[in-house]
């Protein structure tokens, strides 16, 4: 115990006090426009952010995002570890290229992007265009409709890798004897994906969707590099929210009271798919 002592105060210092004392700013009306005037309010910060049209308008995009994104990324996980558990020729290739989007640093990620979807030079227009998919070049990111799923395209191209090792992992502990057992009783390929290889997989699963939806919903990067919240507020979810009021208002009373939301909000979902997906353990 006294050598872990030092580990416990670096722990104390940068992550303890950083939540404790983001805490009891979000009880004080602070702000750096006025330092030397900071009222102690209360609950009043999160009774403000209740109150807002625009949280809850933040707060509904957030679920969108976060609903589109992992399920996308669920599906497209399982299906790459189900590719990559199989022996074929450049099978290891195949795995270490997965990794690569994952390894590029979510800025970078973002600005790749941001130069795919440009309007006038990006690749998806110019793919688009040569296949006569589209007549003109679009301004894909100024389009409302389409923003929220074109950030999340991105941010699913970036987590999938990850969400496929880590289900991989789990299908790689499946005991080959449940599938020779299953093949004896006469299950084809898609009856046992369904009874043994799915079953076996909760595991897997409840650890990716918790992880990525920690992910999305406290997702902050994709939304500030692309479109700043824009356009007209069709990506202003609850993390540009956050940045916003804290960083652009300088309202860093209420900009805590709404990380801390985001938190609750987490915590919430994540204890809510442990009960659900990882009761039957």
């Amino acid at each position: 115990m006294l050598f872990l002592v030092p580990m416990m105060v670096v722990l104390a210092v940068v992550a303890v006090f950083p939540v404790v004392y983001s805490f009891w700013t979000s009880l004080f009306d602070l702000k750096l426009t006025r330092p030397n005037r900071v009222p102690f309010v209360g609950l009043a910060n999160y009774s403000k952010i209740f109150q807002d049209a625009l949280f809850w308008e933040s707060a509904a995009r957030t679920a969108w995002f976060t609903v589109m994104s992992v399920s996308a990324i669920m599906v497209i996980a399982t299906l790459m570890a189900l590719l990559l558990n199989e022996e074929f020729p450049g099978r290891r290739f195949l795995s270490a290229m997965l990794l690569v989007p994952w390894a590029i640093p979510y800025v970078a990620n973002g600005l790749m992007w941001k130069w795919i979807y440009d309007s006038g030079y990006g690749a998806l227009n110019g793919l688009l265009y040569q296949l006569d998919f589209i007549d003109r070049y679009m301004v894909w990111l100024g389009d409302a409709d389409k923003t929220l799923a074109l950030i999340a395209n991105a941010f699913v191209w970036k987590e999938a890798p990850l969400a496929t090792i880590l289900l991989l992992v789990t299908m790689k502990s499946i005991p080959a004897d449940l599938y020779s057992a299953a093949k004896v009783d006469g299950a084809n390929v898609w009856r046992r994906f369904l009874h043994v290889t799915l079953p076996a997989l909760r595991p897997g699963f409840m650890l990716v969707i918790v992880y990525e939806t920690m992910m999305a919903v406290r997702h902050f990067d994709l939304f500030f590099i692309l479109t700043e919240g824009g356009p007209a507020e069709a990506s202003h979810v609850l993390a540009w929210q956050v940045y916003v009021e804290t960083f652009r208002k300088l309202s860093f009373g209420t900009g805590s009271a709404l990380a801390y939301v985001m938190a609750l909000v987490t915590f919430v979902l994540a204890w809510s798919v442990i009960r659900t997906v990882g009761r039957k353990l």
